[in-house]
């Protein structure tokens, strides 16, 4: 999620994968896939940089979980004691 700033007040977390397009009109809009408009205070270079560093993260993160080693398992079978 990034974070912007609506022009008349508080910020608010957007899912930067549901950006449809971004105009400078001169004030910057936001349009969603759905249709929904966000007027934010941010430039559109501003969210442009956002958008790139929110998804260099999520390819670090990828990348970590990558080479992390696998997790111990947590479930074993435990033989019954046979009579």
């Amino acid at each position: 999620m990034i974070v912007l700033t609506r022009l008349a007040g508080p910020s608010f977390a957007l899912n930067p994968d549901l950006i449809e397009r971004v105009e400078a009109t001169p004030d910057t809009v936001v349009t969603l896939i759905g249709g929904t408009k966000y007027v934010v205070a941010e430039s559109v270079d501003e969210l442009l940089e956002k958008v790139r560093e929110y998804r260099g993260q999520v390819v670090a993160a990828a990348h970590r979980y990558e080479q992390a080693p696998p997790p111990e398992p947590r479930l074993r079978v435990i033989p019954l004691p046979v009579d």
